[in-house]
């Protein structure tokens, strides 16, 4: 068997995207994409758990962990772009989209615009409605509390949503590396990440014209997208399987790598 090596970095559309591409040459290719306002890291549980059956690609979005960012504003298009263009940089025709919270928004727009890309998708602890007003708002006051209190507050912040409390409690290491991942990320990629979020679009009314298979997973005690989101994203793409991850809040692949890992198994030797 042959096995790809971690690769650092690639040229795509115009930027240099850090990203891991581990596994095996030429089997079934699955994509990750994170999360607000994380990186590639979130997923190497994933990555240790898959890579001697898969050939695995987790790559961090513009502004975050080792991709560059330029002066352009933020959009979820445009970071469709980005995944596309890295796709054909890297010679991917098609592969499974994993796309977690952020990361999922990515991927509906992806499979929405480009379905010839993607053969499955993997929705974890996202949502495919946009931002209602106050939703809006709070992205903007958290704009502003950065700007005043700095990003090692909002971090603080941001642990307590994207952790169930006992996790909190509990997961200490993984508490340090995600404060680590939001404490590095520079405040201007956040800005620019936050409007993105409050300016995305709709993906709900696109859901039933999925045809690939879906796996939809969330933590049981997610608060930022709790199951009845999830629910109510499965009722709407005909075929799909639905998952919930038990002692697990937002960062259910973090928080209970075990369940999530096991369902994500039954699901790719389903569909590979």
């Amino acid at each position: 068997m042959q096995y790809l090596e971690n690769t650092l970095g690639a040229t795509a559309n115009n930027q240099d995207i850090g990203y891991i591409d581990e596994g095996l040459v030429n089997a079934p290719i699955i994509i990750f994409i994170h999360g607000f306002p994380l990186n590639k890291t979130m997923w190497n549980k994933q990555i240790k758990e898959f890579k001697e059956n898969y050939r695995l690609i987790a790559y961090d979005i513009r502004g975050y962990g080792n991709s560059e960012a330029d002066y352009d504003d933020f959009s979820i298009e445009l970071f469709v772009n980005d995944l596309l263009n890295l796709m054909d940089a890297l010679k991917i025709d098609k592969a499974i989209l994993c796309g977690f919270s952020m990361g999922g928004y990515i991927a509906l727009n992806a499979i929405e615009n480009y379905p010839e890309r993607f053969i499955a998708l993997v929705l974890c602890d996202t949502n495919c409605a946009d931002d209602k007003p106050e939703a809006k708002q709070k992205r903007m006051e958290s704009i502003e509390s950065i700007m005043e209190k700095g990003l090692e507050q909002y971090a603080e912040e941001s642990l307590k949503k994207l952790f169930a409390p006992l996790s909190l409690s509990k997961q200490i290491d993984e508490i340090a590396i995600v404060r680590e991942m939001i404490t590095e990320t520079s405040k201007q990629s956040i800005f620019k990440t936050l409007h993105a979020l409050a300016e995305r679009a709709e993906t709900c009314t696109k859901l039933h014209k999925i045809k690939v298979p879906v796996l939809i997973m969330v933590g049981k005690e997610d608060k930022i997208t709790p199951p009845e989101v999830a629910l109510s994203i499965h009722e709407k793409i005909k075929g799909s399987a639905i998952r919930i991850i038990d002692h697990a809040g937002h960062l259910s692949n973090m928080e209970n790598p075990g369940q999530f890992n096991e369902e994500l198994n039954r699901f790719l030797k389903k569909i590979t």
